[in-house]
């Protein structure tokens, strides 16, 4: 039997904040990970962490979705992984309700405790919302998108129906921010690039509709960047509706707060985040937004031997007072840091140190060759932001491996055309066999 396990270290959570907090704990606890004095146990539904400002890179085929993605047992040899949820928390009990992917649920006894839980798309009642509607937060999100949009390229190019082809080239895209803008723009960059396979399509016959709630798009970049954006996008084609709602797509009949209906056969709902679920499911204080009451050291307020960052807390922003920190990976990866040592400052007795970082700006790719940011004040625009985009983001990706891996996608991107196929069997491998099964069984 091995040396007794004196602490035990459980993150809730494998993605920003969760993976790079048990990196940094993994280099700096080598020795107390070695003799067993320390055992860190990290849990999250899936086995890799992503890399999310590179999902509409993936969705494009500008990189491969195994590319955005990092292994966590790979990368984090010396954590333990468990696959699964977190459905309750006691901390005054130390424990973790944990319900892995099989099997029954379970209780594990922690020492302290890391509340990385992160966030899941904020949904509104809206009738039909599920009937096309799909969101932008996970590979499996991306990659089926991307296999959408193409294979509704393949409808259109094979049909004779004119109501058939016009729904299956609407595309329609909830939410201005990031993620919203982001994803429109590459797929609608690619989506333009696939026509010149197509004798039947052009550019013009594919139709973008991006609806907004409020009277601006990419608010993180400012105003006057937020305005060249939304110059730009009018000018590829896309309608823009600012201030409007959706107000229903029940079986792809799309209805519009300003009286505009349509039909459409894909739409993607980027309108915001709230914090994971497990979030509430206990006994940890809870501010006015539902996020985890977090001080600017990164504990949860109030309560001993547990902290939490990223977007399932609410970190207040020292460098702006009467503010939180906004739910973006430029802070969650440096909030790793800080909790990071944190941790290891309190297992040592030593005082605890405040998150502070001034929000350097942001920066977003408008599709290949095209973007836009502001960063530290200096605004830029078209190549040399789309630049600025790519060069950030492959400095923040995870491992030397991944590194080398995307800029290799690249390269070969400067030299061969993007694939444009769509997989979309991928998502039903089964109904192929299933109708093989079906055929011999009519004989």
């Amino acid at each position: 039997m091995g040396p007794q396990v004196n602490k035990h270290i459980v993150i809730v959570g494998g993605g920003y904040v969760g993976m790079y907090t048990a990196l940094r704990l993994q280099r700096k606890l080598g020795k107390e990970l070695r003799d067993g004095s320390v055992h860190i146990t990290v849990v999250d539904p899936n086995s890799y962490m992503t890399y999310q400002p590179f999902l509409p890179e993936a969705a494009a085929g500008n990189l491969s979705p195994r590319h955005v993605v990092a292994p966590l047992r790979r990368v984090l040899p010396k954590v333990e992984i468990l696959n699964g949820v977190v459905t309750k928390v006691n901390h005054a009990g130390k424990l973790v309700t944990f319900a892995p992917a099989e099997g029954e649920p379970r209780d594990i006894p922690y020492d302290m405790l890391v509340m990385a839980a992160g966030s899941i798309s904020r949904t509104l009642p809206i009738p039909g919302l599920t009937d096309i509607g799909i969101g932008f937060k996970t590979v499996g999100e991306a990659i089926a998108l991307r296999n959408r949009v193409l294979h509704q390229l393949d409808v259109a190019e094979s049909t004779e129906d004119a109501e058939v082809r016009r729904r299956a080239l609407t595309f329609v895209v909830v939410g201005a921010g990031f993620a919203g803008v982001e994803a429109l723009a590459e797929l609608e960059d690619m989506a333009k690039d696939s026509t010149r396979y197509y004798r039947n399509i052009t550019p013009a016959d594919v139709r973008w509709v991006l609806v907004e709630a409020t009277n601006r798009v990419l608010p993180e970049v400012g105003p006057e960047m937020g305005k060249w954006t939304l110059e730009q996008l009018r000018e590829r084609g896309i309608e823009v509706k600012l201030e409007t709602r959706l107000e229903s797509a029940t079986g792809g009949h799309v209805v519009l707060s300003d009286g505009t209906e349509f039909d459409a056969e894909t739409l993607v709902w980027t309108a915001g985040v709230k914090p994971s679920p497990v979030v509430t499911e206990g006994d940890l204080p809870i501010d006015e937004r539902g996020r985890i009451k977090t001080t600017t050291k990164l504990t949860v307020a109030g309560t001993k031997d547990a902290f939490a960052a990223g977007d399932a807390a609410g970190v207040p922003d020292v460098t702006n007072p009467g503010q939180y920190c906004a739910p973006n990976a430029q802070h969650a990866v440096r909030q790793a840091k800080v909790l990071a040592d944190n941790i290891v400052r309190s297992l040592r007795g030593q005082q605890l140190v405040e998150y502070r970082h001034k929000y350097v700006g942001s920066v977003a790719g408008l599709g290949l060759h095209q973007g836009v940011a502001n960063v530290y004040g200096i605004k830029l625009r078209g190549l040399a932001a789309w630049f600025m985009h790519r060069t950030y983001h492959l400095s923040r990706v995870p491992t030397l491996n991944r590194k080398v891996r995307v800029v290799a996608d690249w390269t070969l991107a400067l030299f061969f055309k993007r694939e444009t196929v769509s997989l979309g069997e991928m998502e039903h491998p089964r109904d192929g066999f299933r109708a093989a099964v079906a055929s011999n069984r009519r004989r």
